[in-house]
């Protein structure tokens, strides 16, 4: 008898801390914040669609391409989606792979995300800048439940890799990456303070010539 795994799903995770770090991710919370008080468009979007926070995805969604501070982030983050791409095994050739999204993220206690994906990217991820301690986590859906059908629920001891949903925590610094079409979402909690993210989607916008 014998078990294959087939069609893995994978998430990867890395701390940027360094050195440089504090100074840095500190100067990344207060752009966030800045951004959130001057940022009238994203305010107004963010009460329609990120009730009690605020993201500029719906206002201010290239980052990278606005302020220095951001590309910075960026160019601390490609060198992990690269790595990421590679364990993955797409095939690359002849493409440029290149952050085409970045925007940021408030969430106070009780905001939520609710369940959604990135189709118009292939590799999305969040950077943390600031988790506060309870601060909700991360929770990806099985791409395959609604294939399920008839299949009974999962025992309590089932692992990690056969659960339905499994929530991934993460703490200042560090990096989450997952393939884009990976459902998931951030359940409310209660906590005190503000998460303070950075969310971002790559693609091969253009094929390279010659």
């Amino acid at each position: 008898m014998a078990i294959r795994a087939l069609f893995p799903t994978l998430v990867y995770r890395a701390s940027l801390v360094d050195d440089g770090w504090r100074r840095f991710n500190q100067d990344l919370a207060d752009e966030c914040r800045s951004l959130s008080l001057s940022d009238e468009a994203g305010r107004r979007w963010s009460a329609r669609h990120y009730l009690g926070g605020y993201t500029s995805y719906g206002s201010l969604d290239r980052l990278h391409l606005v302020t220095s501070l951001f590309d910075r982030l960026r160019k601390r983050i490609d060198r992990h989606v690269k790595a990421f791409v590679r364990d993955l095994h797409y095939d690359l050739s002849g493409r440029r792979l290149e952050m085409t999204d970045c925007w940021a993220n408030l969430m106070p206690a009780g905001t939520v995300h609710s369940m959604h994906l990135h189709p118009t990217s292939f590799v999305s991820g969040t950077y943390y800048v600031s988790v506060p301690k309870g601060a909700g986590a991360l929770k990806f859906e099985d791409p395959r439940l609604a294939q399920h059908m008839a299949a009974p629920p999962r025992r309590t001891d089932a692992p990690e890799s056969l659960r339905s949903f499994v929530s991934v925590a993460a703490k200042d610094g560090d990096l989450l990456l997952f393939e884009s079409w990976l459902r998931h979402e951030v359940p409310p909690a209660r906590f005190s303070g503000e998460r303070i993210s950075i969310s971002f989607n790559y693609a091969c916008p253009h094929k390279s010539q010659g």
